[in-house]
């Protein structure tokens, strides 16, 4: 996890400056595909904490969760990642098994506020793990929908193509990364 240490020692840093006493931001935690959403108070509304970092996957947002989220005391968590761990060889069940251990320390840290979970993108990059991919929405799909303030935002389906495939128009060159068309 050392990878991820000087980018999150930042993100300490922007975080605590942002965040005053009486503010409860809704978080929004994960990914690059969360960092690199630079128009997220734009397109969901103010009063937003953008709590991701480059390349991480679930397991680091695991790892890292108590230095990261309860600080920011959210009134609300979302959570993108899982694509990397996916991309890095981890099992659909390695990855739930980290977005299990969030949702655990959730309940632990902050309570009952709500949780959600953006499903794992098919991204062109990642076509070849696309079974992969769903089976680890589908786990983590019908967990969160258990969880008592749980819920899941389904984006698979409206990125792919009538025929299945992913929709390119949405992503930047890298076929990894969402363009301003696929926030």
């Amino acid at each position: 996890m050392q990878w991820y240490e000087a980018e999150v020692r930042a993100l300490e840093r922007t975080l605590a400056l942002q965040t005053g006493a009486g503010n409860r931001p809704a978080a929004f935690y994960g990914s690059s595909s969360v960092r690199l959403w630079d128009s997220l108070s734009e397109d969901v509304g103010p009063g937003i904490a953008n709590i991701g970092f480059g390349g991480s996957t679930l397991e680091a947002c695991d790892f890292f969760f108590n230095r990261l989220v309860p600080p920011v005391r959210p009134r609300s968590l979302l959570i993108y990642a899982g694509d990397n761990d996916l991309g890095d060889g981890r099992s659909p069940e390695q990855v739930f098994a980290s977005f299990q251990s969030i949702s655990v320390r959730v309940a632990a840290k902050l309570g009952g506020i709500p949780l959600g979970f953006i499903s794992i993108k098919p991204s062109p990059a990642r076509f070849r793990i696309i079974d992969r991919i769903r089976r680890t929405n589908a786990m983590v799909r019908q967990y969160i929908e258990c969880l008592p303030s749980g819920y899941y935002v389904d984006i698979f389906g409206e990125m792919l193509t009538a025929s299945g495939a992913p929709r390119t128009d949405l992503y930047q060159a890298d076929g990894l990364h969402l363009n301003r068309d696929g926030y």
